[in-house]
């Protein structure tokens, strides 16, 4: 008498196992379509978190060129010079927050044309620039007054987008 294991069925088996190893072809299409269709959801989605974090660094910085010149105003008793007459200025890098290794690469700051410097006003703009300039046309440049007057799109009176641009 033969073992159990040597039997037809046993062959069978052995067979079988043989002929199912890998992937046909239809499920790896079907694979392969699932991965598209959630990368084509997921870098959209990644794409907006990321230039809402950079508008969201820029805003802070824009804060911080804010106490910058509000410890200036204290210590010169104006906005546009310092006591010995020379000019003030913004410089890229100026502010730690302004460096290309931080929001620099991606916005600009510099002084408002209008209204200009003067001895008891300011406003301070972060202009988008480059890839963050064609992403970013929500909001584009956001600025900041001496009052605290917050602006995006050189308005400030559309709460519902300073509420957007501005959040922290």
């Amino acid at each position: 008498m033969a073992p159990p294991y040597m039997g037809p069925a046993w062959l069978d088996l052995v067979r079988r196992l043989g002929r199912s190893r890998g992937f046909t072809l239809l499920e790896l299409m079907i694979v392969v379509a699932i991965v598209a269709i959630l990368a084509a959801i997921a870098y959209p989605t990644y794409i907006s978190y990321v230039t809402k974090t950079r508008r969201n660094a820029a805003s802070a910085c824009l804060s911080e060129y804010s106490n910058y010149m509000e410890r200036y105003y204290t210590t010169n008793l104006r906005y546009d010079q310092d006591t010995s007459g020379t000019a003030n200025t913004l410089t890229p890098g100026m502010l730690d927050c302004s460096a290309d290794s931080q929001t620099g690469t991606y916005y600009s700051y510099s002084f408002a044309k209008t209204p200009a410097l003067s001895q008891s006003t300011y406003k301070i703009l972060a202009t988008p620039q480059g890839v963050q300039a064609t992403r970013d046309t929500t909001c584009g440049v956001l600025g900041i007054d001496q009052s605290g007057q917050r602006y995006y799109q050189t308005t400030s009176t559309d709460t519902a987008g300073l509420a957007t641009c501005w959040q922290h």
